[in-house]
C-alpha cells in the first residue's frame, strides 16, 4: 500500500488529463501551431501574457532550453504574484490596467499573443486579447472553458474573444483532490497542464520549419556542446524586438 495514496492519486489523474490533451484540443492544437508557424516563416513574434500564477507561462517559455526564440513574455509586476499577491488579485480585475503594459510591446498583424488565464473572465486577461486583436496579432487563449462558463456571470470570457481556444480542462476552482471532511479541494493542474498544451504547440511548430527547409530558432541548455555559440547568435537576433533579453 502506498504511504503517499493522495499524492499518487494526484499524479495519476494529471497524467490522465495530460493523455487526454489531444483528443479534446486537436483542432486548436493544429489552429495554433499553424499561427505560430506562419509568425515564425514572416519573422513575427509570439508575445505571452497571463496575471497572477498564470504570467508563470509566459516565463516557461522565455529564453528557454528546448524553446523558441522568437516568444516574447509580456511581465507587468502589478498583475504578477512576488510583489504583493493580494494586490495582484485587485489589479487584474480592474478595467484599463493592460493598455500602458501593452505600449512595451509593439505587436502587430506578423504576430501571435498567447493569453493564459484558467478563469478566463477578470479584466485584466480579456482586455489583454481585445488588444491584441485591436492590433491585428492571432490571439490564442489557454484557458477553462468549464470554469469560466461558471464563473462569466454574463461578462465577456476570454474564450469568446480569442481566435483559437486551448482549454486546459481544470475544474471550476483548478483543485482536483478532495480533501476528507469536507468540502476543500487541493492540487492544481492548470499551470502544469497549460505549460503542456503551450509546448506541445512550440514543439510541432519546431519540427514544421525545420522539415519546411526553414530554421528552427531553438535555444539549448547552457551545459549542452554549442550552446555557447547558438545562444549568442539567438539573443543577437532577437535582443531588440524582446526587453527581457
Amino acid at each position: 500500500m502506498s504511504k503517499t495514496p493522495t499524492a499518487a492519486a494526484y499524479l495519476s489523474e494529471l497524467a490522465a488529463r495530460v493523455g487526454r490533451l489531444m483528443e479534446q484540443n486537436a483542432e486548436a492544437i493544429a489552429a495554433a501551431a499553424a499561427a505560430v508557424e506562419r509568425t515564425a516563416k514572416a519573422d513575427g513574434l509570439v508575445y505571452i501574457f497571463g496575471t497572477g500564477h498564470s504570467h508563470t507561462m509566459a516565463e516557461e517559455a522565455h529564453y528557454r532550453a528546448g524553446g523558441l526564440a522568437f516568444t516574447v513574455p509580456i511581465l507587468s509586476t502589478p498583475l504578477m504574484v512576488h510583489e504583493g499577491a493580494v494586490a495582484s488579485t485587485a489589479f487584474e480585475r480592474m478595467s484599463g490596467v493592460i493598455v500602458p503594459v501593452f505600449e512595451h510591446y509593439p505587436m502587430d498583424a506578423n504576430d501571435v499573443l498567447i493569453v493564459v488565464s484558467n478563469s478566463g473572465v477578470n479584466a485584466a486577461t480579456v482586455e489583454a486579447a481585445q488588444l491584441g486583436k485591436q492590433r491585428g496579432a492571432t490571439v490564442v487563449a489557454i484557458t477553462s472553458q468549464d470554469y469560466s462558463r461558471q464563473a462569466a456571470h454574463g461578462r465577456t470570457r476570454l474564450a469568446d474573444v480569442a481566435d483559437i481556444v486551448l482549454d486546459n480542462g481544470a475544474p471550476p476552482g483548478d483543485a482536483i483532490m478532495r480533501v476528507p471532511g469536507g468540502e476543500l479541494r487541493v492540487g492544481p493542474i492548470s499551470t502544469s497542464i497549460g505549460a503542456a498544451l503551450m509546448n506541445a504547440v512550440f514543439a510541432e511548430v519546431a519540427v514544421r520549419l525545420q522539415s519546411s527547409g526553414a530554421d528552427a530558432p531553438v535555444y539549448l541548455s547552457a551545459n549542452m556542446p554549442g550552446a555557447k555559440e547558438v545562444n549568442e547568435g539567438l539573443i543577437a537576433r532577437y535582443r531588440k524586438r524582446n526587453r527581457h533579453l
